[in-house]
């Protein structure tokens, strides 16, 4: 079973310098919900960013230890011009 920590830290290894928010959607450690702001992603489109937060995850989603990740991604300037949340 995999936790939110596990997953924050491979990502935040491939996405250096990101902020990484992760949630159990179900308590069962296979489904999850991400909001990541990374600087990685200025410049990509959405398809490009998923990709990047997708392929350091790629053993876990073969093997079905991930079954299912819901990702809001944003690259800095994105998450600023949202505002105060």
């Amino acid at each position: 079973m995999l936790d939110a920590e596990m997953l924050r830290q491979r990502l935040l290894e491939a996405l250096p310098g990101s902020e990484v928010e992760l949630r159990d959607t179900t308590g069962t450690g296979d489904h999850f919900e991400a909001r990541i702001v990374s600087p990685a992603f200025a410049g990509r489109t959405m398809v490009e960013q998923h990709q990047l937060v997708y392929a350091p995850l790629q053993a876990w989603l073969k093997t079905g230890e991930l079954h299912a990740l819901a990702l809001k991604t944003y690259s800095p300037e994105q998450w600023k011009k949202l505002g105060p949340r």
